[in-house]
């Protein structure tokens, strides 16, 4: 297994987001790996390996990504 080099903030910052990855009520092999990922983060000294922090990284870029393009509540009028 290959070690993340990524920052502590880096990693902190993709922990969290997993998070909202992990709350998506539609079942998803995307939601279950960000659980995993939370649950693991729980433990003194974890470091994802570098698949996994690829893997983050695209879920969360995926999380962005999808939010901008799908249409909100909002409803824009114009005159």
């Amino acid at each position: 297994m290959t070690k993340c080099h990524a920052t502590p903030a880096e990693i902190e910052r993709l922990i969290h987001h997993m998070k909202t990855v992990s709350a998506d009520p539609a079942p998803s092999w995307g939601r279950d790996f960000a659980r995993s990922i939370v649950k693991q983060a729980g433990r003194r000294g974890w470091m994802p390996s570098a698949k996994q922090f690829g893997i983050m990284n695209r879920l969360v870029d995926d999380l962005f990504n999808r939010s901008d393009h799908e249409e909100g509540d909002i409803v824009v009028i114009e005159d």
